[in-house]
């Protein structure tokens, strides 16, 4: 028996009167989705413990199978593992954006335009991030590339100080959310100094492309550790993102990251080598179970464009899901797949909410006649509620919810 989760990183969403009164995941044209839909459980599952703030770091982490309220010390630390960053037990983690921020105002009056300065490209990124770092580095505060737009801090002998994600203000004035500690803030504001006028920005203007001009500091946390995922559930496991946080638990977890060419955690990635490369690991190279994440649902919600993230969940059954599911049939391999998302994103508020979201977990081995189709509306309706997500791998792995 092989495994698999396939998760589209915030793909639930609210009712929408432009949908009449559907979802997108109820919109959007998913037929591997149906076809599985119509043989699966589905249900409802909590992924963000009450008292937690709903992130993907939290979220993804209760899918992989480890109890937030245990676990979780901080987003930028897992990342930090994904990029192999050296930390000390009194080292803090920060995640640190490339924003586009507005260009007129003083900086506390600036508002936040972009979270993901348009998807940069890693290697711009790097530039800018270089730019940076000769200004600001020193044996206090060490900066590290990561992907796109998303990059680490490592504070030595730091403290984990409030700070705030820039995709939850997106279109606000940033001085309510500026960081209190005041290197941090003074760090920030001398970032959009260097980088305003920088080549790169000058020549991304000129292209009609968001400027990536300012740092944006959150996430801070503590140097984490993961009980090894084959320890705890006796099964070797493969991770399948472009996003460093994921890749991040991966590390954790001892598991092995898979890297596929062209994955970007944006709507253009590469589909279709993630698919292939579940499949390979699994039928060819000796995995037991998958994980597959796409970032791009949730980065079309940031956006809060609802043709986009149409778009990304379609993408995700075409060419990931069809492809998974195609090859893992053909092969005669008996699997079972979970297909959910680790939290959603409503194009309404451009960022994460806390609800449960739909799951839906096929048996190859054990098809159900549920007749039903995978969305919010028939989840809830399945009167099937699971309220510790963390015990989802479990019953993935072993048909037991416990």
């Amino acid at each position: 028996m092989k495994y698999i989760v396939v998760l589209g990183d915030g793909m639930a969403d609210e009712p929408i009167a432009q949908l009449g009164g559907r979802t997108p995941l109820e919109a959007a044209d998913t037929p591997v989705m149906d076809a599985l839909a119509a043989k699966s459980e589905i249900g409802l599952v909590r992924t963000i413990p009450d008292g937690m703030k709903p992130g993907s770091d939290t979220a993804n982490l209760a899918v992989m199978g480890y109890d937030p309220k245990k676990y979780y010390t901080g987003r930028s630390p897992l990342e930090a593992l994904s990029i192999g960053v050296p930390m000390e037990d009194t080292d803090v983690a920060l995640r640190c954006n490339i924003v586009t921020l507005s260009e007129e105002e003083p900086y506390a009056q600036k508002r936040i335009i972009d979270h993901s300065s348009g998807e940069i490209s890693t290697e711009d990124a790097a530039i800018l991030l270089e730019a940076v770092r000769a200004e600001l580095e020193n044996d206090t505060y060490h900066f590290y590339v990561g992907t796109s737009y998303r990059h680490c801090t490592i504070w030595k002998n730091g403290s984990v100080v409030p700070l705030t994600p820039p995709h939850d203000h997106l279109g606000e004035v940033i001085g309510a959310y500026l960081p209190e500690d005041d290197v941090l803030r003074r760090m920030q504001e001398r970032s959009y100094e260097i980088l305003a006028n920088h080549p790169i920005n000058v020549e991304r203007k000129a292209k009609g492309l968001n400027p990536a001009n300012s740092l944006w500091f959150w996430g801070a946390g503590t140097k984490p550790l993961l009980s090894p995922f084959e320890e705890l559930y006796g099964k070797q496991g493969v991770m399948i993102s472009a996003v460093d946080l994921l890749k991040g638990i991966a590390v954790g977890a001892g598991m092995q990251n898979v890297i596929v060419p062209g994955a970007n955690g944006g709507l253009h990635t590469n589909y279709e080598g993630k698919a292939q490369a579940a499949v390979d690991a699994l039928l060819k190279e000796g995995a037991d179970f998958a994980y597959i994440h796409l970032e791009a649902p949730d980065e079309m919600g940031h956006q809060g464009s609802l043709e986009r993230k149409l778009q990304a969940i379609e993408n995700l059954d075409s060419r990931i899901l069809r492809i998974v599911k195609e090859q893992m049939d053909a092969s005669g391999e008996s699997y079972r797949l979970l297909l959910l998302p680790d939290h959603p994103t409503p194009l309404r508020i451009r960022t994460h909410s806390a609800e449960p979201v739909p799951y839906l977990l096929y048996d190859s081995t054990s098809p159900v006649d549920s007749h039903v189709l995978y969305n919010e509306k028939t989840a809830k309706e399945s009167g099937i509620y699971r309220e510790q997500g963390y015990r989802m791998m479990n019953y993935l792995l072993s048909g037991i919810y416990e």
